[in-house]
């Protein structure tokens, strides 16, 4: 097809009618197998882009103006009527099979979504861990000390810690469904911001714990939450990369915090105040700002952008259909449940009992043990080392860097190989080497030496955006990804409460002991876990294909038509790995 036939394609949208029934509307399609976008071409993906720069001239250049509208199951009229959204779905006035759009028009839309939808997500992330971390911070600045605490009091804070944040994911996420992420997100960060705040008055053991078990109650549940919010506006395979900037804003905060412990610390003796209690309050007050904003910077959906002090909203009409088309056509699934509806027990049971997310909660609990110990030790190591506060805090920001640098690699690899599985396992892969380096030095190596064997841990290319996607991906449907994501989360998070009790006062300064539980679980992790979950992943695809294609087409149809599996129990679904 010509350029000028495919821009006529383009400029057909259909009148389809919100309340227009499925049977009605696909006996009005008069769709083209040539006027879509060919499956072999890949959706916008941010590799793709770059890919372009490494072009050979020999190459005929990309046409921005070709059609982009993938292939669905909308595009078959014998298909459609079994994946049309519910009749409540909010965005369904805008949902079009008819409709049409360029490569141009596309890139031009994700763009904008990233700089009006992702951008102030990452800010409300980055706030996140600006309270969840500054804890290490607040170390360099004898706070253990000063409370009277010891380092087995402070693994016990990050237990409870853990503990609550563990205990808080699915509830929090069963009122995000209820009362819609772009609500409860900002609610949950300003109250956690006053309990952040609130540390300024520590007094002691009890006062601790107690602090530690209020974030963890009210931070739970938030990463899964936002990530439930972010699959309204992006498909699939771009969400991966994107809670992969996620993470590196994270980095990118901890760059900023140390910077700000760096000079907030030097208060120390104002009002007569430790360094580390006027942390916690500008912190604490920095969140509760952006929590404030939030409220008016998360519109509902990608339809619902439109308020009294937004009067005009945020896309016009034709993005609007473009969004919710695209979503659509890349997973029906998200048009099974409004944005406000909240899970039924029997929706909620039947999430919990799917079996093929098992694996991917096995990885959650054991990917990130070998690295959180050094982690949470790092500023504690460097000031029993000889450096001072200040040194402590900036020697923290190598790491940082080069983490967010490895991380956005790992997940572009990802991207390039379409793999998972594989390339998840490259986290343990890097760290298992420098955890036998540290493990094999002298008590009496250099302070330098250990900086350079702890940054060099630290720099890992971090996994945990390609598998939190990768536990969306393969859940199938709106209601299970809500609480598959949470019980995903509180995996991780126990591996967390788990990992805090590996290095142990009697085990320092060296923790030898501890170093070895850390190089044996990366063994385990590289040769047994992540390699039986791709063949778990691979063998249940061969069994669907092995019945789906022994049916006939009516069969399949007479299977779409009656069947009552959903989401990832469908015949029809395939896992990724």
């Amino acid at each position: 097809m010509g350029k000028d036939s495919d821009r006529n394609s383009v400029q057909t949208v259909g009148s389809v009618s919100s309340d227009q029934t499925p049977l009605e509307l696909d006996k009005s399609l008069d769709l083209k197998a040539d006027n879509l976008c060919d499956d072999a071409i890949p959706p916008f993906r941010l590799s793709s882009w770059l890919l372009r720069f490494t072009r050979k001239s020999s190459e005929p250049p990309f046409d921005q103006d070709a059609v982009a509208t993938r292939r669905s199951v909308y595009d078959d009229p014998n298909l459609a009527e079994f994946y049309w959204p519910k009749s409540d779905y909010e965005n369904l006035h805008r949902f079009d099979p008819k409709v049409r759009w360029t490569f141009r028009e596309e890139n031009a839309l994700v763009r904008k979504i990233d700089w009006k939808v992702m951008l102030w997500a990452a800010v409300s992330f980055s706030a996140l861990n600006l309270d969840r971390n500054n804890l290490t911070q607040a170390n360099t600045d004898n706070f253990l000390p000063d409370l009277g605490l010891t380092t087995d009091d402070f693994n016990w804070g990050n237990s409870i810690f853990r503990l609550t944040f563990l205990a808080a994911e699915l509830p929090s996420q069963l009122v995000s469904k209820r009362l819609g992420p772009d609500r409860w997100i900002p609610m949950q960060m300003s109250m956690w911001a006053i309990v952040t705040l609130g540390q300024f008055w520590l007094s002691g053991r009890t006062s601790f714990f107690l602090c530690r078990a209020l974030l963890g109650f009210i931070q739970g549940g938030f990463i899964p939450d936002l990530i439930l919010y972010l699959s309204y506006f992006y498909t699939k395979n771009e969400l991966p990369f994107r809670l992969a900037l996620f993470w590196m804003s994270s980095n990118l905060c901890d760059i900023v915090s140390s910077f700000i412990a760096f000079g907030v610390l030097r208060m120390r003796g104002v009002a007569g105040r430790a360094g580390w209690r006027w942390l916690f309050l500008v912190q604490g007050l920095i969140t509760l700002a952006v929590g404030l904003a939030t409220f008016f910077r998360m519109p509902p959906s990608p339809t619902q952008t439109k308020t009294w002090f937004r009067p005009k909203g945020w896309f016009t009409e034709r993005e609007e259909t473009i969004i919710v088309s695209r979503i659509l056509r890349d997973d029906p699934t998200k048009g099974d449940m409004h944005n406000r509806e909240g899970l039924t027990p029997k929706r909620l049971w039947k999430a919990v009992c799917d079996y093929d997310l098992w694996p991917l909660y096995i990885v959650g609990l054991m990917f990130g043990i070998p690295i959180s110990p050094p982690t949470s030790y790092l500023t504690l190591s460097l000031r029993n080392l000889g450096f001072s506060t200040f040194q402590t805090n900036l020697l923290t920001i190598p790491s940082k860097v080069t983490g967010m640098i490895s991380m956005f690699a790992i997940t572009l690899v990802s991207e390039l190989v379409d793999d998972r599985s594989v390339v998840a396992m490259m986290e343990d892969v890097w760290t298992l080497p420098f955890l036998v380096a540290i493990y094999c030095s002298s008590n009496n190596h250099s302070q330098w030496l250990f900086f350079g064997l702890a940054s060099g841990l630290l720099s890992y290319p971090y996994t945990h955006p390609i598998q939190v996607a990768w536990c969306s991906r393969n859940s199938g449907a709106v209601a299970s990804r809500t609480v598959n994501a949470s019980l995903y989360n509180m995996f991780v998070q126990a591996s967390a409460v788990i990992s805090a009790q590996i290095y142990r006062a009697d085990d320092a300064p060296q923790y030898r002991r501890g170093n070895t539980v850390l190089i044996v679980i990366s063994c385990f992790n590289i040769f047994i876990m992540y390699p039986a979950t791709k063949a778990y992943y691979i063998w249940r695809n061969r069994q669907r294909d092995k019945i789906w294609n022994a049916m006939t087409p009516e069969e399949k149809a007479k299977y779409l038509r009656t069947t009552k599996d959903v989401g990832n129990r469908r015949l029809d679904f395939r896992f990724a790995h």
